[in-house]
């Protein structure tokens, strides 16, 4: 199973956003509801909704995390910025630098924006699980016993498609490490867009994201094998940790080498979902984005890091066509 920053393509909470930063004190929690509180040592802490002065706190203390990208054509710049879909709470918070990037753009256009109502139905009806489809008991018995160790309740996490319980538990697996969807730089920014009074777009649908999840039918079992196992040997949490510093210091050249060492595209299968749930996006992506500025907005688009990279990644896409496109080094 490919970890969270590839496999999992849009964050599975939605943080809780208070006045002057979000669009309400509203938080909806797709995955947050199954979890039971940590009421023992062997449960991982659980995110806790902030107050009003934790979140201008943290806001004041913010600095500079990710990758930054300005990409100029037709007269105006657009923006480039690589997030992290599961973070520390300090994390969530946008530095000087990109801060000002934002309040430069007039749209933000996220992956997902699971601010938007209808996206937050649409995603939750397509991670339905399918009552048709069984797993064989060793399989489902071990999907059963990660759901145990995890704290999440049975009940409620069974209504989910098998592949869509197991990205939740490959995000989950950093939750003792103080990483949480809770805190997903994506989410943060649809609030904070919103409370910008900036549009906010979707560049991509539910529907398609949990289709490149789910993937190919005739490999299901063996994909949900092989993520099971990755679970059980305990290599899910150091690659969720290393890939958060990556981010954090922003060492781009490490974040190109991933396939290197995260230990996560072990098998065909693997890179076939590689190819699938990053490669074969990229282009979409980059072509949204084009046509967003092409129609003269300035657009703060944030995606997952891991789309930045690589001779495929949109900062080269987006030079191919016709962008300057200028890496902005960012403070820390």
């Amino acid at each position: 199973m490919l970890p969270l920053a590839r496999a999992l393509p849009g964050c599975w909470r939605w943080s809780v956003l208070r006045r002057g930063l979000g669009s309400g004190a509203l938080a909806l929690c797709l995955l947050g509801a199954g979890a039971q509180p940590a009421a023992t040592a062997s449960c991982p802490p659980t995110a806790q909704p902030l107050s009003d002065e934790q979140l201008a706190a943290g806001m004041r203390a913010a600095r500079d995390r990710g990758f930054l990208w300005r990409i100029t054509r037709d007269g105006h710049s657009s923006y480039l910025y690589g997030t992290l879909h599961i973070a520390r709470l300090q994390w969530m918070f946008p530095g000087p630098q990109t801060v000002q990037a934002l309040a430069a753009a007039d749209t933000v256009a996220l992956e997902l924006d699971l601010l938007d109502p209808d996206i937050g139905q649409r995603l939750a009806a397509s991670m339905r699980a399918d009552p048709a489809m069984q797993l064989p008991e060793p399989l489902a018995a071990r999907l059963r016993a990660q759901v145990e160790a995890a704290c999440l309740a049975q009940p409620l996490m069974a209504r989910l498609d098998p592949t869509v319980q197991l990205a939740a538990l490959t995000t989950l697996a950093a939750r003792w490490e103080g990483l949480d969807p809770t805190f997903a730089i994506d989410t943060f920014l649809a609030g904070r867009g919103r409370a910008l009074g900036k549009i906010v777009v979707s560049l991509e649908s539910p529907e398609q994201q949990i289709a490149l999840l789910k993937g190919d039918p005739a490999t299901l079992l063996a994909a949900l094998d092989h993520g099971l196992a990755q679970l059980e040997g305990g290599t899910v949490r150091p690659m969720l940790v290393r890939i958060s510093q990556v981010w954090d210091e922003g060492r781009e050249d490490e974040l190109s080498r991933y396939e290197a060492w995260c230990e996560c595209v072990d098998t065909e299968a693997d890179r076939a979902a590689l190819k699938r749930l990053l490669d074969d996006r990229n282009p979409a992506l980059a072509e949204r984005i084009d046509a967003l500025h092409a129609a003269g907005n300035r657009v703060f688009a944030a995606v997952g890091s891991l789309h930045m990279v690589g001779p495929i990644g949109l900062p080269q896409l987006m030079s191919g066509r016709g962008y300057a496109v200028q890496r902005l080094d960012l403070a820390r």
